[in-house]
């Protein structure tokens, strides 16, 4: 089989997404209208888990939120007015049923049930700790090692022993926890994955994006913020921050691809932002064009923010079929070939012999690039132009996002030029990391004390990276120490 869409084999991909409600009636199908919001953030798999007061219920599955979780005999097996789910696109861990969360396991207070966005940088480190001390893990994934570490936890009280699980972790998280006392929602002390919190009538929902609460008819109340730990049990809401505060550094790719375009993140519309990136693009790094052409679908307000600053116009160059799957069967190679046009196709009357600019939200290993500039040649091109409306991605990430070991970035090891010989364009320009932070509202990137983590981009890493330093020991020998004479 193979992939229908050829955009989708070159793109940085989310952890997964996470949802919960507590306090509401059927909350397990009010989570699955949540996750199928949430599905652009995670398609491997999904989960979901409830409390009917009395037993904890679970149900996951390979593949997406429909056709696993739109048949009434699956939400009936998922009763309770508390309920929390997952869609997974693993970055830690094979992809297995036993990888696909909420995680569940019985402890000593109980049953205890985490949905986790994001990446843990030390859990391989925690997890050869753990086992030594004789924890038996029944995944790969690094969220199963929040469960062991809140199990062995010598804290009198539930919540203290996850306190205390969480000043030992490292990384970025975003969790939706359950209990039979209630539900727990947290963000990491830096706030690097996002998690906002919303109103159901007298339900609570937590949600990693603001389009979740939207199409279950949910109020937006607030985000949660980083070092935050929100408690709901019954009708209390209280909230504890048990780290001391530090400068908050979330993801800007949330802005630049992750979240839906009509999601709000950190009070900022992601649509509106995403324009303005483009606006800024278009300032930077003009060109005489005769249409700004946006790449389906991720690069279509970018596209629009160029036009409009640079005067261009916006056409629709690739067209997307909305009646294509995921996936087709080829039965020989020739087909096979053919098989990436079936959701994507030239505009081939409009492109003869016109000037074009292609906006596209990222460059990875640039597969994508190259099949996009072909596309747009054989539909008779004169001339295409690449603008990217992020800055060059040099950097892997260790925080939940699935990105290539460095060696295989395409950016890690090309010059500008390089890359635009590559893919076969006329020109090839990022918008500047200046850039994107003016398109957020800033003046520019301060180097001392940047808003946003953007490693990906600078190399500049918010928070230690213990197992990647852990590898690197081990692939690189350590430098012999001096003895003194």
């Amino acid at each position: 089989m193979l992939t229908t869409n050829p955009f989708d084999d070159d793109k940085l991909r989310e952890e997964c997404g996470i949802f919960g409600v507590h306090g509401a009636e059927s909350a397990a199908a009010v989570v699955a209208l949540g996750l199928h919001a949430l599905q652009h953030r995670g398609q491997e798999a999904a989960g979901i888990t409830s409390w009917d007061g009395h037993l904890f219920h679970t149900h996951r599955a390979m593949g997406h939120v429909a056709g696993n979780f739109d048949r009434d005999e699956v939400i009936r097996g998922l009763p309770g007015k508390i309920a929390c789910g997952h869609v997974r696109y693993s970055t830690t861990g094979e992809t297995s049923i036993r990888n696909v969360q909420p995680l569940f396991a019985e402890l000593a207070a109980g049953g205890f049930a985490v949905a986790h966005n994001g990446n843990l940088s030390n859990a391989m480190h925690l997890k050869k700790e753990l086992v030594r001390r004789g924890s038996i893990f029944q995944s790969t994934s690094d969220t199963e090692t929040i469960i062991h570490l809140v199990a062995t936890s010598t804290y009198p009280s539930l919540i203290d022993r996850f306190i205390d699980a969480l000043r030992r972790i490292e990384g970025a998280y975003a969790l939706i926890c359950m209990t039979p006392e209630g539900m727990i929602a947290c963000r990491d002390p830096l706030g690097i994955r996002p998690l906002v919190m919303g109103k159901l009538g007298d339900a609570t929902i937590f949600a990693s994006e603001t389009v979740a609460l939207d199409v279950v008819g949910a109020e937006f109340v607030r985000q949660v913020d980083p070092g935050e730990i929100v408690i709901v049990s019954d009708t209390l809401v209280r909230s504890i921050r048990p780290f001391a505060p530090v400068r908050p550094r979330p993801c800007v790719f949330e802005h630049v691809y992750f979240s839906r375009p009509d999601s709000v993140v950190d009070g900022t519309s992601v649509y509106s932002v995403r324009k303005q990136i483009g606006a800024e693009l278009a300032l930077e790094s003009p060109v005489n064009a005769d249409y700004v052409i946006p790449v389906p679908d991720s690069g279509v307000p970018a596209a629009i923010g160029y036009a409009q600053e640079s005067g261009v116009p916006f056409e629709l160059g690739i067209i997307r079929s909305h009646y294509v799957g995921r996936t087709f069967i080829q039965p020989a190679d020739n087909i096979r070939h053919l098989g990436v046009k079936l959701k994507h196709n030239a505009n081939r009357a409009l492109l003869q012999g016109k000037r074009i600019v292609l906006v596209d939200d990222s460059i990875v290993r640039g597969t994508t690039s190259l099949k996009i500039v072909q596309m747009m040649r054989d539909a008779g091109a004169s001339e295409v132009h690449m603008r990217i409306a992020s800055p060059p991605t040099r950097h892997s990430c260790f925080y939940g996002v699935d990105t290539p070991e460095r060696a295989k970035l395409l950016a890690a090891r090309m010059s500008v030029q390089e890359m635009a010989d590559y893919i076969g364009a006329d020109s090839l320009a990022f918008i500047s990391v200046d850039g994107l932070y003016r398109a957020l509202g800033e003046k520019g990137r301060i180097a001392q004390m940047p808003s946003h983590c953007d490693a990906c981009f600078t190399g500049d890493y918010p928070t230690p990276l213990t197992d990647y330093e852990d590898v690197q020991m081990q692939v690189v020998p350590a430098p012999k120490e001096s003895v003194p004479a």
